[in-house]
């Protein structure tokens, strides 16, 4: 606890209850994944249920979260460096993924209707929750333990690996063909979802420079959803391509 406290703002108990309750249903989603009740999206998109095109899909779970970080410049115009650099890197986020929804990403199928209001409603709260939260902290005693800078190179870091292997994802496609491969280069030669690591390295970067329990609990989450669908991804290519390399793990080299 102590530890906790040297790393962290003071939290509020609202605080701590938004914190306990984001952990708690993101791990749901997490063990629900790995029983077979997915997200509809990706690789594990069902066409039997009502659907969007994933590009309009995909567009529509990063915009709203995409404009909370915009409109934060504009509803919190003061505040200290920490607020400004969580701001920008939660904006930077979700505009890299519009991006790469447009201009990237080649898309095959449909994405469901509930998961996109799902995951919609899920990047937009904690968001603004997490830009809410690090707005509380403004006046009060900076924890003993700076990690804001160590923060920012980890996003940095997160976000180019994620663009990286999601650049390489989309050149299976090039040729327009629909099919599923099995990805090669970067990271694909060591894990199947190299883009989930680098996404969850951007998403703890995030946490380091807000120092909110809040920040700690949505990237806990996060890494532990993306954690499980790496999981049940490694389990589907397993079952669809007999030539599947065996030694590539799902989401961390040489361990998981």
């Amino acid at each position: 606890m102590t530890m906790l406290l040297q790393i962290v703002f003071p939290p509020t108990l609202l605080h701590t209850a938004a914190s306990v309750f984001t952990l708690i249903l993101m791990a749901i989603l997490g063990l629900l994944e790995t029983g077979g009740i997915h997200l509809q999206y990706s690789k594990f998109s069902n066409t039997t249920r009502m659907n969007v095109p994933s590009r309009v899909g995909m567009f529509l779970i990063y915009a709203p979260a995409f404009l909370a970080g915009l409109a934060s410049f504009w509803l919190f115009p003061h505040g200290d460096l920490r607020f400004l650099f969580l701001k920008s890197a939660m904006t930077i986020h979700f505009f890299k993924r519009i991006l790469e929804v447009l201009f990237v990403h080649k898309y095959s199928g449909v994405m469901g209707l509930e998961s996109t209001i799902v995951i919609l409603g899920t990047y937009f709260t904690l968001s603004s929750i997490m830009i809410y939260a690090q707005q509380l902290t403004q006046g009060l005693p900076e924890p003993s333990i700076d990690l804001e800078y160590p923060g920012i190179v980890l996003f940095l870091i997160g976000i180019s690996g994620n663009f990286y292997h999601h650049y390489l994802l989309s050149k299976l496609r090039a040729n327009g063909s629909k099919d599923y491969k099995i990805p090669r280069g970067g990271l694909f030669e060591l894990v199947i979802c190299p883009h989930y690591l680098f996404e969850i390295l951007g998403f703890v970067g995030m946490s380091l420079i807000s120092q909110t329990l809040f920040s700690f609990s949505a990237s806990l989450g996060s890494a532990m959803y993306l954690t499980c669908r790496s999981y049940v991804s490694r389990r589907w290519y397993l079952s669809k391509f007999e030539d599947f390399p065996k030694q590539v793990k799902a989401l961390i080299p040489y361990v998981f």
